[in-house]
């Protein structure tokens, strides 16, 4: 049975090298429609990926071989241009032998693409959690691939309560992070967040304590006060000032913690323009565990203001 992961999960795995590492192995895995990884080391004039596989034998993916697009639109060429020097899914299927004797095998991560679309994109429904590995970054939020290359977004306002200027603030690329299906469009297309796994207001406020000084970061300077984030999904106010800015690193005297109005009071002591150390991101859900939520609450029952996430 395949295991429909993000492209970079698969290739460190015993299996893959397994099927990859000789002509019998990739024969055998062109039989049982095994998925494999492999990394793209070259983009041929005619559009050919090629593959390096621990054997040593040569593979390609060939042009139309290389995306599947439910619409069946032509590959465009950058989408193939920028698999080079990345991990790619594939199927094996098939062999060919030149004049010379040397035989190439005929790899499709089209086939691995459409097999993760019917077999486990098509089953997702909203408020299941799923693995993801960030690709790109774009200013409105973060691309992710889903499973075998097929990428799904990340909004900027899904990756957090706490307000950002832009994904960088959260993720990377290449990042492996978790991510809960947020709705899928009328095409099939799916669309994720992340703010419901990291915990509600008072999870995130109950590692704080009125009298402490804690390290926070700017992400917001309005006329009526500026907004510290204390934790991704957690932000205090404290008074205007004129001399900080967003993006500075501040400490922070917690004044009050009001449960109620979700309000978290501070003082700015300081605040400076040293790199901004961002912790790993922390899951309040055991992913090991849970595979699904109905519905989630970020505002405390005592709160007059709710604040849910309602998975239908």
């Amino acid at each position: 049975m395949n295991h429909y992961m993000p492209e970079g999960m698969l290739i460190s795995t015993d299996k893959n090298f397994e099927y990859t590492s000789s002509k019998e192995g990739l024969e055998k895995a062109m039989r049982s429609g095994a998925i494999l990884e492999g990394v793209a080391t070259l983009c041929d004039h005619n559009y050919s990926l090629h593959i390096s596989l621990p054997s040593g034998i040569k593979a390609i993916i060939p042009k139309a071989e290389s995306v599947y697009s439910p619409s069946d639109t032509e590959t465009k060429d950058i989408a193939i241009l920028t698999r080079v020097g990345k991990t790619v899914a594939f199927k094996v299927i098939g062999f060919k032998t030149d004049s010379s004797g040397e035989r190439t095998a005929i790899l499709s991560r089209r086939a691995a693409q459409l097999e993760c679309t019917e077999n486990y994109i098509s089953t997702l429904m909203p408020g299941d959690i799923i693995p993801a590995k960030v690709t790109h970054l774009e200013s409105f939020g973060a691309f992710v691939d889903i499973g075998c290359g097929i990428i799904s977004l990340l909004s900027i306002d899904s990756m957090s309560v706490s307000r950002i200027s832009h994904p960088s603030a959260r993720v990377s690329v290449n990042d492996f992070i978790y991510t809960v299906v947020k709705n899928i469009d009328e095409r099939g297309r799916v669309f994720v967040t992340e703010r419901e796994l990291l915990g509600n207001w008072e999870e995130n406020a109950a590692l704080f304590r009125e009298g402490e000084t804690v390290r926070g970061i700017i992400r917001s300077v309005e006329s009526y006060g500026v907004f510290v984030e204390l934790r991704p999904n957690l932000a205090g106010l404290a008074e205007y000032r004129d001399d900080v800015r967003v993006g500075q690193t501040a400490a922070v005297y917690i004044k009050s913690i009001i449960p109620e109005k979700m309000k978290i009071k501070l003082i700015i002591i300081d605040a400076d323009d040293s790199p901004v150390y961002t912790e790993p991101l922390e899951y309040f859900i055991d992913t090991s565990v849970y595979s699904h939520i109905d519905r989630w609450r970020y505002s405390p029952i005592t709160a007059n203001k709710i604040i849910e996430s309602i998975f239908e």
